[in-house]
């Protein structure tokens, strides 16, 4: 802030340094005037006494004393005469001792009977002194003037300083929106001109900082809204920008504040070193990173420089790519399993038929056990293509059929009466209770496919005089509950995350047995799926299994199509 003090003591040091130098000046000047001018006075003193030594010579001794009184007269000087042995013999003033004149001029006779005789002139400085005067006079009135004007740059000064204290304030206000242009002063000469400069400047840099801030604004907003994790890093490794999909994927407390150091944030050794690679190359970086903060997660990390004013940062993005590593994976055991599943019962009809080729056509003793070896092994091909093309229906993203009420209990009966012969076989004794008037919308046939998978399963992974059952009733969240329960050998919990996967089966040899082929449960996810609803299952080694399929009622259903 320019204070008045800044003025003051720039007119003080200007007075002084004027004060001084009139004072060194009219020193100067007296010292040097009074030398010359005391060189002048002994000069014409010197010449009246020559004049006066003149007119003693001829002069009558006992006139001495009334010509020295008629020539201090005339010279305006005192004048003495002094014998040869120096004691005065007329003095024009002998009642003032000789201390008080202080310049003066001697001149002896030379010749005559006055010889040896000395004229002696002199007069007081004081006398002498009226130019010394009028010069000090001069350096007071300039002394004096100076002061004046010193004053009067003093009053000026207070007036600019608060005009530029007043440009100050208005200028540390620019930047707020609250400034008008009716609050600029308004001049026509420098500071106006610069008021308006400054004016105009700070609108414009208001403008761009608005500009800037909604920009910024719009760029975090979508940033922060990313599912992907993004993370900005100066080149000393402290965040300067991290989004709540990183923080979660790093395991981190959001918000995650600007400054905070790097290895604060992610404990992860590998992608610490990414970091510090890109910043040390400048080279874009893209690698596939595990977590062990993220639950096992994969990312797909795309590192990249970002530019500083003095340095380079970076900038990281993660992008959760498990679940495609999942179906990568489910994938490859698909294909996998496809071709192991398809291989045994090819192999066999091969085998077979190249034995009936072979000669054992005319072996009446097994040439009708070998073809039915063949025809079951078509058969499980058989159904290993129609659940898969089932499969590929339910997963192609084609619209369903257009819905239609179903009513639950027929569906069950239905599927009852589909497996009720191979639970006569097995010795595995089927129930149902289904409550009147339940009905839910959607694939009559696929709703009773997947029931009969379950029942299926029920009867074949089944001890002998085990129990399956159905019971279908409205659950307390107002959803058709549908549960098919057995007393089997149960499913161990290790193996209840992926028995919904193609192919999956907890006991491959006894699945292969049966005939299963390892597609069934997976349909019947992929129903109920279809039909808006959940399926969950409940199982332990040796107390049997539940599964629990849970669809919306048919006006829930109706309201969602409308």
């Amino acid at each position: 802030m320019i204070r008045v003090s800044l003025f003051r003591n720039r007119v003080w040091i200007a007075f002084l340094l004027i004060a001084t130098a009139l004072l060194g000046l009219d020193w100067w000047g007296s010292s040097t005037l009074a030398v010359r001018e005391r060189e002048s006075a002994e000069r014409a003193l010197a010449a009246e006494a020559r004049t006066l030594t003149g007119e003693l010579a001829a002069l009558p001794l006992p006139a001495l004393p009334s010509w020295v009184t008629a020539s201090a007269t005339w010279t305006g000087a005192r004048v003495q005469v002094t014998g040869v042995s120096g004691r005065a013999l007329a003095d024009s003033a002998p009642t003032l001792p000789p201390s008080t004149t202080s310049w003066s001029s001697a001149v002896p006779i030379t010749s005559g009977e006055r010889s040896g005789w000395t004229v002696r002139l002199s007069t007081k400085p004081s006398e002498w002194h009226n130019g010394t005067d009028v010069i000090l006079r001069r350096l007071l009135e300039c002394l004096l003037a100076g002061v004046l004007a010193q004053g009067i740059a003093y009053i000026f000064s207070l007036l600019l300083a608060k005009r530029i204290r007043a440009l100050q304030a208005l200028t540390e206000r620019l930047l707020d929106a609250n400034v008008a242009d009716s609050d600029m002063p308004h001049a026509d000469d420098e500071l106006g001109i610069l008021n308006q400069s400054l004016h105009r400047m700070g609108m414009r840099i208001r403008d761009l900082l608005e500009r800037v801030g909604m920009e910024s604004g719009r760029r975090e907003a979508i940033l922060a809204s990313m599912s992907e994790g993004v993370l900005a890093a100066d080149n000393r490794l402290q965040v300067i920008f991290c989004n709540e999909s990183l923080a979660e994927a790093v395991g981190a407390t959001v918000p995650v504040a600007p400054g905070t150091p790097v290895l604060d944030l992610v404990r992860d050794p590998e992608l610490v070193n990414l970091l510090t690679q890109v910043i040390a190359s400048g080279e874009p970086v893209k690698r596939r990173v595990q977590l062990s903060a993220g639950e096992g997660k994969t990312f797909e990390a795309q590192a990249a420089p970002l530019a500083m004013p003095n340095s380079r940062g970076v900038l990281i993005i993660l992008h959760d790519i498990t679940d495609i590593e999942r179906l990568e994976r489910v994938r490859k055991d698909f294909v996998a399993n496809v071709s192991h599943e398809l291989r045994t019962p090819l192999t066999a009809i091969r085998g077979y038929a190249e034995t009936l080729l072979g000669g054992a056509l005319a072996d009446t003793d097994n040439n009708r056990r070998f073809v039915e070896i063949i025809q079951s092994h078509a058969i499980r091909l058989n159904n290993i293509a129609a659940d898969l093309m089932i499969l590929s229906e339910l997963e192609s993203g084609r619209p369903a059929p257009l819905p239609e009420r179903i009513s639950i209990k027929e569906a069950v009966d239905m599927a009852i009466s589909t497996v009720e012969s191979e639970a006569r076989v097995r010795g595995v004794f089927l129930h149902s209770s289904v409550a009147e008037g339940l009905e839910v919308l959607g694939h009559k046939i696929r709703l009773e496919q997947a029931l009969v998978n379950l029942l299926d399963n029920a009867v074949k992974f089944n001890r002998e005089d085990g129990e399956a059952s159905v019971t279908a009733a409205v659950a307390p969240s107002g959803k058709i509950s549908i549960v098919v329960s057995d007393t089997g050998s149960g499913i161990p919990s290790s193996d209840l995350p992926r028995i919904f996967e193609r192919f999956y089966r907890v006991d491959r040899a006894r699945s292969r047995a049966v005939g299963g082929t390892g597609l069934g449960l997976s349909i019947v996810k992929h129903v109920v799926e279809r039909m808006n609803g959940t399926l969950r299952v409940e199982s332990a080694i040796g107390r049997g299994s539940t599964f629990t399929i849970l669809l919306p009622p048919l006006h829930e259903s109706e309201t969602q199509q409308a």
